[in-house]
C-alpha cells in the first residue's frame, strides 16, 4: 500500500458556478468526501499535489491520507471526472475508509515473466490480455497496489482465470463470491496467426514445386 497525502479545505461556496470559479483559479480541484458515519463534505483539493499523485497508477488502489483543514481522514478514490479533451481533473469523489471494515476496490493486474516465457519466445506464442484490473475486497491494511500475474511457466494454448491469481493474505476476489460461473478469463497465450498473404505465398510455392 503506497503512501499518498493530499491537503484540502472545506468548500462552502457550492454549485456549478462555484466549481467553475474554483477551476478557473487553477489552484484547487473541487471534490467531495463521503461515507462512514459522517455527512458528505464538499472540499477543494490542492491541485499540484493532486495532479502529481494522479499520475501514479497505485494512487487509485491506495488508502490516501486526506488532510482537510488540518484534520486527517483515510480515504480511497471512488470516482474522478476529467475534462473531455483538456488534461484537467474537473471533480473527484473520495470514500472514507475504516480500518476495521473491508473495502471493495479495483486494482490493476501486472503481467510479468514474458521475457522468460518459452511459450512466447520458443514456440511463437502470442499473449492476449483479457483483463487489466480486478475488483477485490479486503481491510485497508491489506490493500495491494496491484496483483501480479507471472506467465513464465504458462504453456502455449493455456488460458488463466481469476482462480489462477495468487492473492495476498486477507484479499478476496469479488467476482468469485458470486459463484463458479464468474471465474473469468484474465489472459491467454495462443499460437500466433500467420497473415493471409504469407499463407497464400506458401501455397503458391507448394503448387509450383509439384509441377
Amino acid at each position: 500500500m503506497s503512501d499518498f497525502t493530499l491537503n484540502a479545505s472545506v468548500r462552502n461556496d457550492l454549485g456549478k458556478g462555484a466549481s467553475r470559479r474554483l477551476r478557473r483559479a487553477n489552484l484547487q480541484v473541487p471534490a467531495i468526501v463521503y461515507g462512514g458515519e459522517k455527512a458528505p463534505q464538499p472540499i477543494s483539493v490542492e491541485k499540484s499535489a493532486f495532479y502529481k499523485a494522479a499520475e501514479s497508477e497505485s494512487f487509485f488502489s491506495s488508502v490516501i491520507n486526506l488532510v482537510i483543514d488540518g484534520k486527517s481522514e483515510q480515504v480511497v478514490v471512488r470516482d474522478m471526472q476529467r475534462h473531455p479533451f483538456k488534461p484537467l481533473i474537473t471533480h473527484a469523489d473520495f470514500l472514507r475508509v475504516d480500518a476495521t471494515h473491508e473495502i471493495t476496490i479495483n486494482v490493476p493486474l501486472h503481467v510479468v515473466g514474458e521475457e522468460k516465457s518459452k511459450a512466447i519466445k520458443d514456440n511463437g506464442g502470442e499473449l492476449h490480455v483479457l483483463a487489466n484490473e480486478v475488483q477485490i475486497s479486503c481491510l485497508p491494511k491489506d490493500l495491494p497496489d496491484f496483483l501480479e500475474v507471472n506467465i513464465a511457466d504458462v504453456e502455449l494454448g493455456s488460458t488463466l482465470h481469476l482462480t489462477d491469481l495468487v492473492l495476498p493474505a486477507g484479499v478476496t476476489l469479488v467476482e468469485l463470491t458470486h459463484g463458479e460461473d464468474h471465474n473469468q478469463a484474465i489472459l491467454s497465450i495462443t499460437k500466433a496467426k500467420v497473415r493471409g498473404g504469407e499463407e497464400a505465398g506458401e501455397g503458391e510455392e507448394g503448387e509450383q514445386g509439384e509441377e
